[in-house]
């Protein structure tokens, strides 16, 4: 399956989805080895357009390209054109014309990847775009889920928080339900979307009736930053209602395991000592981030004969 961009989960579809996960068992061995690099995008450039702050998606991007042996360029907002007026599509035009083959971007604004997909000829990843998406989040979420179970196609997910600004909430529905699980989104009224009839997912108020039967508990913090109002009376009576505390984890099923995306808002959202259980998969989803975005970058730059041998060594 041929695919110019990942700018959200309907660039994927399933069969891309499933792609990029058999990719990511292939890369989970290179990551293995002594030394985790191979040179499956020697003589790639990619650059990062990051508007807004990250730490795990830029690193984890940055690792991930090192270890495919790709050249990369680094676009730093405080210290570029963009201070002096410099709109978004020069500088998108003035990065591709430097000969980059993929550009991935993190902005604040919603359709900000579709925009620059018009600009430019280099693929473009969605690092995050506003309210919207962040598909490779989702991808990675996938990835965890899938090693954990063997499979999602019929894994009872609930997703619970601040899903009304969550990019990661709207990617991660769709792909889950593209992989077959079932999904259940708790949060107030108040931090659902107005219109959930498009969302393939049933909404509730009721966390602890939703934990049940859940297999997979996905944690999403409160997002203060995106909002202009006062969602919930007070963050106290939040984690009362919505907040998974260590009584909410001692009622969930022996098998079920706890997701964050990160960052996390302890003692609000999830409890302080949640995410070092045993059954918290928190830093798996850390971890099989680098891997994860190792196979995207491959399947949209490297060819099958720059894929390399799973025999251990070092290339």
């Amino acid at each position: 399956m041929k695919v110019k961009h990942v700018r959200g989960i309907s660039d994927l579809g399933k069969k891309g989805i499933q792609e990029i996960l058999s990719l990511s068992d292939h890369f989970l061995e290179v990551s293995s080895r002594r030394i985790p690099k191979v040179p499956a995008l020697r003589g790639k450039t990619i650059a990062w357009l990051f508007y807004e702050d990250s730490t795990r998606t830029r690193l984890s991007f940055e690792t991930a390209a090192k270890r495919l042996s790709a050249d990369t360029m680094n676009f730093s907002v405080s210290s570029s054109s963009v201070k002096k007026g410099e709109s978004l599509r020069d500088t998108v035009e003035t990065v591709s014309a430097m000969g980059v083959d993929a550009i991935v971007v993190r902005h604040g604004s919603s359709g900000v990847p579709w925009l620059l997909s018009r600009w430019t000829d280099a693929s473009i990843i969605n690092a995050g775009d506003g309210s919207h998406e962040h598909p490779t989040q989702s991808l990675l979420d996938c990835y965890t889920i899938q090693k954990q179970f063997g499979e999602i196609e019929g894994k009872k997910i609930v997703i619970a928080g601040d899903i009304k600004h969550s990019r990661v909430a709207r990617s991660n529905v769709a792909a889950f339900k593209a992989m077959g699980a079932e999904i259940v989104l708790v949060a107030p009224r108040t931090l659902l979307p107005v219109d959930t009839t498009s969302w393939p997912a049933e909404t509730s108020q009721d966390f602890d009736a939703s934990l049940r039967d859940a297999d997979v508990i996905y944690m999403l913090r409160m997002q203060l930053e995106r909002q202009k109002e006062t969602f919930v009376p007070s963050l106290r009576e939040y984690t009362n209602d919505f907040g998974l505390t260590l009584e909410r984890v001692k009622k969930l099923q022996k098998h079920s395991v706890i997701m964050h995306p990160g960052p996390m808002n302890r003692g609000v959202e999830i409890a302080s000592e949640v995410p070092e259980l045993e059954n918290a998969l928190v830093t798996n989803q850390v971890s099989n981030g680098v891997i994860v975005r190792m196979a995207v970058l491959y399947f949209l730059l490297g060819t099958s004969a720059d894929l390399p041998e799973g025999n251990g060594s070092n290339e």
